[in-house]
């Protein structure tokens, strides 16, 4: 097993399959923004060729990210591909469900079976504002028709700034009830282009605060996993989940269990790493599985406590989220 000199054993890795997006978030990634040459991408085989050497290091569990995965052509054959990677057990994808109304079926068939679809608020006019440009419509078709292809579950993220959409907690915690689908609230975190502000922080306990005196009452999820980077809470009528991702104000760097590999082959063991692992070269260049094993059993020994948000030693990482993958 990957485990790390604080104990956390690793088998979460989060693949980012481009950099490229359809929206500019502005947590996310500058306004404008220059995406890397397609030739720098990892291809499916060398992601699957990576993901061949992970497994047998106890990695079961993957999730596709980008940029925006759906840009990424021909995606449902990457699905098969790592999906078929004996020791794999499971296949999730994270999107902004702007392309999912005409992918989702094929998806689902190549063996997606959880996906993540990210959206901040249903009021169109905030819905420009945050991620400048227009899609709201097409995000919502993208969750129907998920939920027609067969996906289970389906979880919203949404990050609450305040400020800015702290006013939206309530309709999407409501939307969320009345369509069977899990909400997973995150806190705004320093990982965009722009300068973060700590006061723009919406904390966790003010969002869950917001949901039971407007929404319905909470109790802690029955099946909650502590390694999970959510706070899972239910409804105790029973109607619907909540998730609470609280980086700022509840860190859960010692339970952590990820690592993630960027679209231009780089492996990180922790989103605010501050260094990186060039793994390409053992993919294209010159194959090494061997080595490529030890760069992985070493990525994750190297891994730090935590991310230090809340201390003066902080530092932001020099990629923001388009590029590391969300």
């Amino acid at each position: 097993m990957l485990i790390d000199t604080f104990g956390r054993s690793h088998n979460n890795l989060r693949i980012s399959v481009t950099d490229r997006c359809n929206l500019r978030c502005t947590y996310c990634m500058p306004e404008e923004v220059v995406f890397m040459d397609r030739s720098e991408l990892l291809t499916f085989e060398e992601i699957t060729h990576f993901v061949r050497v992970a497994a047998p290091l106890g990695i079961d569990k993957l999730r596709l990210t980008g940029g925006e995965p759906l840009l990424r052509r021909d995606l449902p054959r990457l699905v098969r591909m790592v999906a078929d990677v004996p020791g794999i057990k499971d296949v999730g994808l994270t999107t902004n469900a702007l392309l999912l109304a005409n992918q989702a079926q094929a998806l689902f068939d190549a063996g997606v079976r959880r996906i993540n679809v990210s959206l901040d608020t249903l009021d169109p006019g905030r819905f420009r504002e945050v991620s400048r440009r227009d899609g709201l419509e097409q995000v919502l078709a993208g969750i129907e028709a998920a939920k027609k292809a067969g996906f289970s579950p389906i979880k919203i993220n949404a990050v609450i700034i305040r400020g800015l959409t702290e006013q939206d907690v309530v309709p999407l915690a409501r939307f969320a009830r009345e369509n069977a689908l899990e909400l997973r609230f995150i806190e705004y975190m320093p990982i965009g282009a722009e300068a973060w502000e700590r006061g723009k922080v919406y904390f966790a306990h003010e969002i869950l605060e917001q949901i039971e005196r407007d929404v319905a009452p909470l109790v802690p999820a029955d099946d909650y996993d502590p390694r999970a980077p959510a706070m899972d809470f239910q409804y105790s009528d029973g109607r619907g989940r909540v998730g609470i991702i609280a980086s700022v104000s509840r860190p859960f760097c010692m339970s952590c269990n990820r690592l993630r590999l960027t679209s231009d082959g780089k492996l990180r063991n922790c989103l605010f790493a501050l260094s990186e692992v060039n793994v390409k070269p053992l993919l294209r260049e010159v194959p090494d599985d061997a080595r490529l094993a030890e760069m992985i059993r070493q990525n994750v020994r190297d891994k730090w406590e935590g991310h230090e948000i809340n201390t003066a030693r902080f530092i932001k990482p020099g990629r923001t989220m388009h590029a590391i993958g969300g």
